[in-house]
């Protein structure tokens, strides 16, 4: 576990001494020993936000502290924290500070600051967690897919998810899996997914692919403890977790109907590992 958690604070020192260069997410989750997909995964869930929002953060902070404190030009500040234009670093520091560039140059301007994250976990009683690793052979899953970008997943993932709703019995499958593959760099494709089997017909506007077979650690939640699920497995399972280390760049979540008498759905989140 500490050697994790020291991995992953490495990588957060490699950002904030290289916050005036260009940052890769390679780079980045290399210092965590991570693949990209599952750092992207892990800092969210660890920090709250994405590893683009820390990193404008940051550079936010320490543009503002240049511009208050010293005789520079806006220009060359914003071209030191890797904006090509006055206009777009006006812009993101006006986001950010609610004034311009210009006046936080004027003294006694009250400016935000956000302070270098550092990672520590500390067990405060135990927390229970249900999961149990089975083996899968490979499977094939048939469904539409559509790419997004890391920083903003959170919002537009439940959009995609809404659009197919809509279609209502138009639907060309039922929507049992939400899955994550092929990530590249910040860009990954989202499928919204059921089994195939090879006697099937492929739906209209549906593809197939097929997910390697692996031991999974499958995890029983709901809709409404999907979110504080994923958040334990990042945050408080997988650090503790031993025999095991994280396989592929791909996890999938799991929707099932309710059982009989119940009205709530089924959901699991399933984790690709192989044996350490």
């Amino acid at each position: 576990m500490q050697g994790w958690i020291e991995g992953f604070q490495e990588s957060i020192d490699f950002i904030e001494q290289n916050l005036t260069e260009e940052l890769d997410i390679e780079a980045i989750a290399g210092k965590a020993v991570l693949s990209p997909f599952y750092y992207q995964r892990i800092f969210g869930a660890l920090c709250g936000m994405t590893v683009g929002e820390y990193i404008r953060a940051r550079r936010m902070t320490l543009a503002a502290q240049e511009l208050n404190g010293k005789n520079v030009k806006v220009i060359d500040i914003a071209v030191k924290y890797g904006y090509d234009s006055p206009d777009s670093f006006a812009k993101a520091f006006q986001k950010f500070h609610g004034i311009t560039p210009s006046q936080a140059k004027e003294p006694g301007v009250p400016l935000r600051s956000f302070a270098p994250l550092h990672i520590k976990i500390t067990m405060e009683g135990g927390t229970m967690m249900d999961y149990r690793i089975v083996e899968k052979a490979p499977f094939t899953i048939v469904g539409v897919k559509r790419p997004f970008n890391s920083d903003t997943s959170y919002q537009e993932i439940p959009k995609f998810w809404d659009e197919w709703l809509a279609q209502g019995e138009k639907r060309p499958i039922m929507g049992t899996f939400g899955v994550c593959l092929d990530m590249k760099g910040k860009d990954f494709d989202y499928w919204i997914a059921d089994l195939y089997f090879p006697w099937e017909d492929i739906p209209e506007g549906c593809e197939t692919r097929v997910i390697p077979g692996s031991a999974w650690a499958q995890f029983p939640c709901t809709m409404k403890t999907l979110q504080d699920t994923n958040t334990k497995i990042w945050s408080e399972w997988l650090p503790a977790l031993q025999g095991y280390s994280l396989a592929g760049e791909y996890d999938i979540e799991v929707y099932l109907p309710p059982e009989e008498g119940s009205d709530e759905m089924k959901v699991y989140i399933w984790v690709p590992l192989k044996k350490d």
